[in-house]
């Protein structure tokens, strides 16, 4: 039983949220894992081009280069629904229950504009690079941009929902609550 499933009955809006958000999450997972997957063996495939074909396929370093942003970017937006990206814990942890609810909220807040402007700027530059292509593999510029604008705009979605929870008295973070 989970820390969820074993938490008293949420409403069914808190449950909905929490199925869709867990969704888009999975999906991110499933992505970067897929990723992953693939940057490790067309690393294999440059290795294997170079020292025993001796003949290096070029394209390798520019779809890794995509595929490292898409990894680290959707990576963070996970990491943030899920509470263990970017969580320097050790003040609110050490403050009483009224000013840690504070600063929670502070953060959070903080985290939700960060997310809005990543979506903001990122979609910029991905609208400003996307009529140019990438050498040796001939795709718009834009993409590389592209995981920036997606991250934001989830990290911003994933921390609206940690505060609807907390809003509605369902916050499970353990240093947000006692």
């Amino acid at each position: 039983m989970t820390e969820r499933e074993s938490h008293r009955a949420y409403p069914e809006i808190v449950r909905r949220m929490d199925t869709v958000l867990d969704a888009i999450a999975a999906i991110c997972r499933v992505v970067t894992g897929i990723s992953l997957v693939v940057l490790t063996v067309i690393f294999g495939w440059l290795v294997f081009g170079r020292y025993v074909l001796n003949a290096t396929p070029t394209w390798v370093e520019q779809v890794a280069l995509l595929l490292v942003m898409t990894i680290a970017f959707l990576g963070a937006a996970v990491g943030t629904h899920e509470h263990w990206h970017l969580s320097v814990t050790m003040m609110r942890t050490t403050a009483s229950v009224r000013v840690r609810l504070i600063l929670v909220v502070i953060t959070d807040v903080m985290m939700a504009g960060f997310g809005a402007l990543m979506l903001w700027y990122g979609a910029q530059l991905t609208m400003f690079k996307w009529g140019s292509m990438i050498p040796l593999i001939d795709l718009p510029e834009g993409l590389r941009s592209l995981p920036l604008t997606i991250s934001g705009g989830l990290i911003m979605l994933f921390t609206l929902g940690h505060l609807v929870r907390l809003a509605l008295g369902y916050d499970l973070r353990s240093d947000s609550i006692e």
